[in-house]
C-alpha cells in the first residue's frame, strides 16, 4: 500500500525522521536497516538506523528535529510477503518480532511526536544475512518512493 507512504511524502511539509529497525542476521528483519541505510537526507527527511538497539537510542531520536516519526520495521500483517503499509503505531499490537527488547507500541510512549509504523511483511525472519528476493523488491519500491519525493 504506497499511497500511505506517497501521501505523507507529497501532502505534507513536516519534517519526517526515518528510524530503521531490524535484526540483519535475520534475514526480511533486516528490512528495516536496509531501507534507512539508503535514504538520502534532506532538509526535511532525516534518518538514523539503530538496528536492534532502538531503545538505546530515544535521547537522539527525541533530540533530533522532526514532526513526525517514521519507525521502519518487519510487521506480521498476515498479509503476503513484501507487503508494506504505513500504520499507526496504536494498530501494531504486538505484531512486531521479536528481535527487538520492547514493543513498538510501548516504545512509542518514549517519543514526543507522531510515532507511524512503515511496516514490511516479512517472508522469513530465519537466521541469515540475504533478505528476501520479494522483500528485497519492496525495500527498492519504498527507497525510490522516498528519495524520489525529496528528488
Amino acid at each position: 500500500m504506497p499511497e500511505k507512504l506517497i501521501s505523507l511524502l507529497s501532502h505534507d511539509d513536516r519534517k519526517i525522521l526515518f528510524v530503521g529497525i531490524g535484526n540483519l542476521l535475520r534475514q526480511d528483519d533486516g528490512a528495516g536497516v536496509f531501507i534507512s541505510m539508503r535514504i538520502r537526507e534532506t532538509d526535511r527527511i532525516k534518518v538514523i538506523t539503530p538496528e536492534v538497539s532502538i531503545e538505546n537510542y530515544i535521547g537522539k531520536i527525541n533530540s533530533i528535529d522532526h514532526d513526525i516519526l517514521v519507525l521502519i520495521d518487519c510487521v506480521d500483517m498476515k498479509r503476503a510477503p513484501g507487503s508494506f503499509d504505513l500504520i499507526p503505531v496504536d494498530q501494531v499490537n504486538d505484531l512486531t518480532f521479536n528481535t527487538h527488547n520492547i514493543s513498538l507500541k510501548k516504545l512509542s510512549e518514549f517519543f514526543r511526536k507522531e510515532v507511524l509504523i512503515l511496516a514490511i511483511q516479512p517472508e522469513s525472519v530465519a537466521f541469515g544475512e540475504n533478505i528476501s528476493y520479494i522483500v528485497h523488491e519492496a525495500c527498492n519500491k519504498i527507497i525510490e518512493l522516498i528519495n524520489k519525493k525529496e528528488v
